[in-house]
């Protein structure tokens, strides 16, 4: 891997180097313009032979995805025994690698007029939940998961079909596809698109459903926001079966014509090697969750110790990588310093959830603040209000600003979102659907967040993140953003133990680095010059690892009942 780097860095001076390519306060309404609804494989006409994804098998232009999930659609109808081809509601739940394969399920779903539900790789139970609790009618497999999903079809009675390996998807054309009704679908708009499970980190997961307007309106936010362009490559490592992955790393750029880089797996050296290379197609955006990036540093900081290298790994990522981003957890401020340092690249923080998709940015131009979540993204309206009985609108804003109501400035309280990007429902769950919207329509996330200096802040989920002791609320995001700063602290999640006299207790679950050991008083004695008093952990947890799902998320609720079990649930 080094003789390569060694390689690439009298490549790139050959190349030569690539040149790199306030909000102010008004009236706060808005009005969305009027959009043509129509899922993004709508669009693969106009790219033609253009590539659309690059994985382990080779690249897939668009014209070869539209033509196999044309006929995959084909095989869905006639599986279901649909004559008019039309099966609208009906619920299609696939489990593809990171690869071509699972765009050719997801479009085909649509082709046919299904919901498409996006399953979860592991465990089994969970995609047995997912299954079941959506009422899928038919499953679809990729190939390494086959021997999963055909137990779960015998044993739910559903019929399933296998997609062939990526290298074989054209073997798919010979279908017939003459009663498919995509191209006389002219109501996309409200029609139910998928389900996508939250993360379950708070709670059972969730089945929310968005409509083709929905998802529309999420990527032409960020297409928007962001840049997004045909020229662009970007680099996908995430799951497929949240926002995250499913709309911002490849249905956004799939929607403008440009080239997604897809590996099956993270792996550390992997991604260095798809940055740093020389080859076509070369990558320009990149986005991924903390634990990453705090993985990448890890890898750096063990195999490019050459002084030449560092040089050549931050000159490469300066003048050719145009956006780096992270999301989905709180990023660590220690990270983002010392991404900054590797590459040049102060990383953009943004705010979404599955319920709403991104509602808040980071600018892809002019400073970004650490730990702050930026502005409105372009059709989304944000709402602050007080949790007291009052509800109180502490301020309220959209893309073009931001108004707070006078004294309240920096006050915390619940995050209300507003927009056409925000989901129709959750499945079969009408009371906490209605639960979770006031009656002028605003979705309540959940999260406490403030405004303060321009810029939003959120302090986490408000039900696991906000720690009520001894009269104080402490963000639990916050006291964990000071102990990544301690010089033997790797990872930690913070918890609000249940406590007879403080009501919580902030307990630091804390791994370390290898070879360091950390006392409680230890800690309290480090914290008192960094922290506020009634912030500091009361409790310490040492453990080989914080537990984290693939999202980088970590469920706060199974640390308080296995380490609180008689006092948590």
């Amino acid at each position: 891997f080094i003789y390569t780097i060694s390689i690439l860095i009298f490549t790139f001076w050959l190349l030569g180097n690539v040149e790199q390519r306030t909000f102010a306060s008004s009236n706060l309404k808005f009005s969305p313009a009027v959009r043509r609804v129509a899922p993004v494989f709508s669009r693969a006409s106009a790219y033609g032979d253009n590539v659309a994804i690059t994985d382990h098998s080779g690249s897939h232009t668009y014209r070869s995805l539209y033509k196999n999930s044309k006929s995959l659609a084909g095989l869905i109808t006639k599986a279901l025994t649909c004559q008019s081809g039309d099966l609208q509601g009906k619920r299609i739940s696939f489990l593809c690698a990171n690869d071509a394969s699972y765009t050719v399920a997801q479009w085909a779903a649509w082709m046919c007029g299904g919901i498409a539900v996006p399953c979860t790789k592991h465990p089994p139970s969970e995609l047995e939940y997912v299954i079941s609790d959506s009422q899928s009618e038919l499953l679809v497999a990729g190939q390494p998961f086959m021997d999963t999903i055909e137990p779960l079809a015998q044993k739910l009675g559903l019929p399933c079909l296998q997609l062939p390996t990526t290298s074989s998807l054209d073997t798919l054309q010979s279908e017939d596809t003459r009663m498919l009704p995509e191209e006389n679908i002219s109501d996309w708009a409200e029609r139910p698109a998928m389900l996508i499970y939250t993360s379950g980190t708070t709670g059972r997961p969730k089945g929310v459903l968005h409509t083709h307007s929905s998802l529309q309106a999420m990527v032409q936010g960020l297409v928007s926001e962001w840049a997004w362009n045909k020229d662009d490559v970007i680099l996908h490592t995430l799951p497929l079966h949240h926002v995250h992955g499913i709309v911002n790393k490849l249905m956004c750029p799939l929607w403008v014509g440009a080239t997604c880089v897809m590996l099956p797996e993270f792996s550390a050296q992997k991604v260095w090697e798809q940055l740093i290379s020389s080859k076509s197609p070369m990558v320009n955006v990149f986005m991924a969750v903390p634990t990453i990036y705090s993985k990448l540093i890890e890898y750096y900081d063990q195999h490019f110790t050459q002084p030449r290298v560092q040089d050549f790994i931050r000159a490469v990522c300066k003048e050719r990588i145009r956006l780096m981003v992270s999301g989905s957890a709180a990023l660590p401020q220690p990270v983002l310093e010392r991404w900054a340092e590797i590459t040049g690249h102060v990383l953009l923080e943004r705010y979404g959830m599955t319920e709403i998709g991104m509602a808040l940015s980071n600018p892809l131009k002019g400073p970004r603040v650490p730990g702050a979540v930026g502005v409105p993204l372009p059709g989304v309206e944000v709402r602050i209000m007080m949790t007291n009985t009052t509800n109180a609108i502490i301020a309220e804003g959209n893309s073009k600003g931001t108004r707070v109501k006078a004294g309240l400035e920096g006050k915390e309280g619940e995050l209300l979102v507003r927009g056409s990007s925000v989901f129709q429902k959750y499945w079969n769950k009408p009371q906490e659907t209605a639960d979770t919207f006031t009656e002028d329509g605003w979705f309540k996330t959940g999260d406490t967040a403030l405004y303060r200096d321009g810029v939003y802040w959120i302090m986490g989920r408000t039900s696991v993140d906000i720690i009520k002791s001894g009269g104080y609320k402490i963000s639990a995001l916050d006291v964990e953003r000071h102990l990544l700063a301690h010089p033997d602290i790797t990872d930690v999640a913070v918890i609000g133990a249940p406590d007879p006299t403080w009501g919580q207790k902030v307990t630091a679950v804390v791994q370390l680095k290898k070879g360091k050991t950390l006392t409680l008083s230890q800690l309290k004695a480090w914290a008192r010059e960094h922290m506020a008093p009634y912030t500091i952990p009361t409790g310490l947890i040492l453990v080989e690892d914080v537990p984290r799902n693939q999202m980088g998320k970590v469920n706060k609720k199974d640390l308080l009942r296995q380490f609180f079990p008689t006092r948590s649930d």
